[in-house]
């Protein structure tokens, strides 16, 4: 009996009251990582522990040589260019947190199967690269473009349609003034890693992480909507199957705490000594900037303003906050949540949708503080 793609590629679902993480998606969860919460003392994340999602394989890309990236459809002048030829431009870079769209999705109920993420898919690097605009601008973008879609060189299946990895933004998005979209080469100072899109790749800043396409090969100027999968079928907010759903786009604004004191090895329980603790973390947004960080240590009874260090110069990046608590014997619940400068704040009840997107329901973090003698 011959065998099709839909036999070997299942469907969005839902896990089951007690259903827990199965092996498919213990599979994802090995193949990508999130960035231990500990490692958010560092402003610029080092690459190893910067979040990964990567849906398909990692391309296997021996040197820059071969690698080309096109531009056409919509344009006066279909270009091509080498990542040599990319560097010719002059450099910029920028300071970006990059979070996934499924950030939070494993502590949803009930729980959309897929990459089991907790809270610790984000990272911020310094990406250098050539603005987007300017390589649309000498190609020309023709009066009437749309949509400007990306292609990767990742390949696969998911839920039974085979594809490139190809996701668009709005024309305007991609060639305004204010635009700040890079071509990307490099990471940290470094040229792009393997897994974080070697040699080229999208860098959207504000946009979740699905917006930041990898392995970029091609760059397409329509005249219409694209409805690619990636666009019109994943990444959508839906609370039903059937329905439209909104697209995912923007970051919208969290928080997290860096865990305080010592973990217990399997629970990752944390544990402190009475006394002064300074609680910090971050706070990020990818609309407006963050303007607040409130800290709860009783799970959200009552609430304390952190200090949130200045704006800078670097719009897309997050900010350090920080707040001095005194830790007495017995259970508490760290709680903290991010306000961005339009008034948008954390929810305490996380809204749910079929995707788990799009979730920033605040962090709880259980600390144990022990008694003055243990």
């Amino acid at each position: 009996m011959g065998r099709r793609l839909s036999d070997v590629s299942a469907s969005a679902r839902l896990a089951g009251p007690d259903e827990g993480i199965g092996r498919d998606e213990l599979a994802l969860a090995t193949r990508n990582h999130g960035l231990p919460l500990e490692a958010l003392r560092y402003d610029v994340t080092p690459p190893g522990l910067h979040y990964v999602l990567t849906h398909y394989d990692i391309p296997y890309v021996t040197g820059d040589e071969s690698w080309e990236l096109t531009i056409g459809g919509r344009v006066r002048r279909p270009m091509s260019f080498t990542p040599a030829d990319l560097r010719a431009y002059p450099a910029v870079t920028l300071r970006v947190t990059l979070e996934c769209a499924g950030n939070g999705r494993a502590l949803l109920t009930p729980r959309p199967v897929s990459q089991p993420w907790l809270v610790e898919a984000v990272g911020t690097a310094e990406w250098t690269g050539v603005p987007l605009r300017l390589l649309l601008a000498d190609t020309g973008v023709e009066d009437g473009a749309v949509d400007v879609v990306f292609t990767g060189a990742d390949h696969g299946v998911e839920r039974g349609v085979e594809q490139d990895y190809q996701r668009a933004l709005p024309v305007d998005v991609a060639v305004g003034e204010e635009s700040d979209v890079l071509v990307a080469y490099g990471m940290n100072g470094a040229p792009l890693p393997p897994q974080h899109g070697r040699p080229l790749r999208l860098v959207v800043p504000g946009w979740y992480g699905m917006a930041h396409v990898k392995w970029l090969r091609d760059i397409t100027v329509t005249d219409r909507p694209f409805t690619g999968f990636q666009q019109s079928v994943a990444y959508r907010l839906r609370r039903r199957p059937e329905e439209e759903g909104e697209p995912v786009t923007r970051i919208a604004p969290r928080a997290l705490v860096v865990p305080p004191g010592f973990p217990d090895f399997m629970s990752r329980a944390r544990i402190v000594r009475p006394g002064t603790v300074t609680l910090e973390g971050r706070a990020w947004s990818g609309r407006v900037p963050v303007k607040r960080v409130e800290v709860s240590t009783d799970g959200g009874l009552g609430w304390g303003e952190a200090e949130v260090e200045p704006a800078g110069t670097h719009r897309w990046a997050w900010r350090r906050w920080r707040l001095a608590w005194t830790a007495t014997p017995g259970d508490h619940v760290l709680t903290a949540r991010a306000t961005d400068a339009e008034g948008h704040t954390q929810p305490l009840d996380q809204p749910w949708n079929r995707g788990g997107f799009a979730n920033n329901l605040v962090q709880r973090v259980p600390v144990v503080c022990l008694e003055p003698d243990d």
